[in-house]
């Protein structure tokens, strides 16, 4: 790491990076620059390189071929716009990649409570999906002696999915109430401020806050 410069201001620069990436539309530039951001990527730089590439490799051959088809069917291929296009992701890859796992988050959103707040919501859903893609992993292995075929790691990726899926809802609403339980949603804003001694039957509770009714039942206490 660079003498002098904490970790807020690895933030500024990353952000200030990837906006001044998106602004260079010449090939040989972006290699230039990804050649030069491996060259400072001290130890471990070819480790995040493969992360980034296996990371985009979906997402770029998606793009890629989908273009590829268009433009040739269209008769406007440009080769330089595919390259330029894959060498940009790649380049922004690798730099989040290399924050990541050179930059303290929570030191770098020190400044703002709230950052702080998302950043270790975010790290907690991200471990206890990766704990739980671990998890699937050893078991799917565990139950198959021999390499398994296409057809069944179909099935596991598919049932993994829906999983994944509905534990993404279960864990969304068990956070959205622990952030309300914690104050971190104000469902009463802009309503007026509370006035004791007005509620039902006098015993001071605000008014504006809702109230139900009785609730009819057949349950008699013994």
């Amino acid at each position: 790491m660079v003498r002098g410069m904490t970790a807020t201001r690895w933030l500024l620069a990353y952000l200030a990076a990837v906006v001044a990436v998106t602004f260079i539309h010449e090939a040989w530039l972006l290699a230039a620059l990804l050649a030069a951001a491996l060259a400072a990527g001290g130890a471990g730089r070819w480790r995040i390189a493969r992360r980034a590439v296996l990371a985009g490799l979906t997402f770029n051959l998606a793009v890629s071929l989908g273009y590829a088809a268009m433009s040739l069917w269209q008769g406007r291929f440009s080769a330089q716009y595919l390259l330029l296009v894959n060498l940009r992701v790649l380049l922004l890859l690798y730099l989040g990649f290399w924050f990541v796992a050179r930059v303290n988050l929570l030191e770098a959103v020190r400044f703002s409570p709230t950052l702080g707040f998302v950043v270790t919501l975010a790290a907690g859903q991200v471990q206890a999906f990766s704990r739980l893609l671990r998890d699937f992993r050893l078991a799917f292995a565990s139950r198959n002696a021999a390499a398994p075929g296409l057809h069944d790691r179909a099935r596991h990726a598919a049932a993994q999915a829906a999983h994944l899926l509905d534990k993404s809802v279960c864990m969304a609403a068990e956070t959205a109430l622990a952030m309300r339980s914690r104050g971190a949603f104000d469902d009463y804003a802009g309503l007026p401020s509370p006035a004791c001694g007005r509620g039902v039957g006098g015993e001071g509770g605000p008014v504006w806050r809702p109230r139900r009714p009785g609730v009819v039942t057949a349950y008699k206490k013994p």
